[in-house]
């Protein structure tokens, strides 16, 4: 006897809405340029030797980059001088910011954010997708989740078999 069942799938018969940040995550390298390199013996920056190396520098290496500008020494760089690294980088790099890498990170995580069209989650059940293999800020699920409250029926963390409840709009 021969029977045959159908197997049927309950998550696509759900209406589950699937987010995954990871779609957000923005291509091209990452760079840390550390100011801490064009200080004199690692205490202070000189003005005259840092404008001829703002004039002298291969730019280009940071074209179509992400850069984050930062010092990890333990000086006192005076903001113009972040202000003239941002200036030259800004004609090459897609992004710089003033940060570490992970605060770069948050950054283009928010700003993709902020470009998303919020309508088409109005009134959806979401699942926001909580592992995968790009690493996500933490920040970038907390502000989506600001984003989708209120807008959506209900927010969901994790795989739409096994989900962890948010958010559930009061009917």
């Amino acid at each position: 006897m021969d029977i045959q069942e159908n197997i049927i799938n309950k998550v696509a018969q759900s209406g589950l809405v699937s987010f995954d940040l990871a779609e957000l995550y923005p291509q091209g390298d990452r760079v840390l340029y550390d100011i801490k390199e064009n200080l004199f013996h690692g205490l202070m920056l000189r003005e005259k030797d840092f404008r001829e190396f703002i004039k002298e520098h291969n730019w280009e290496q940071y074209n179509e980059k992400h850069v984050a500008i930062t010092c990890t020494a333990d000086a006192i760089v005076p903001t113009w001088a972040y202000m003239l690294l941002a200036n030259r980088l800004a004609g090459f790099a897609t992004t710089v910011v003033f940060g570490d890498l992970q605060q770069l990170e948050i950054i283009l995580f928010e700003r993709e954010l902020e470009k998303l069209d919020l309508e088409k989650y109005r009134d959806q059940r979401i699942v926001i997708k909580g592992c995968g293999e790009i690493a996500i800020p933490e920040s970038a699920f907390i502000n989506l989740t600001v984003k989708l409250t209120g807008i959506s029926k209900s927010i969901m963390y994790g795989e739409p078999c096994s989900t962890v409840p948010i958010y559930k709009r009061k009917e």
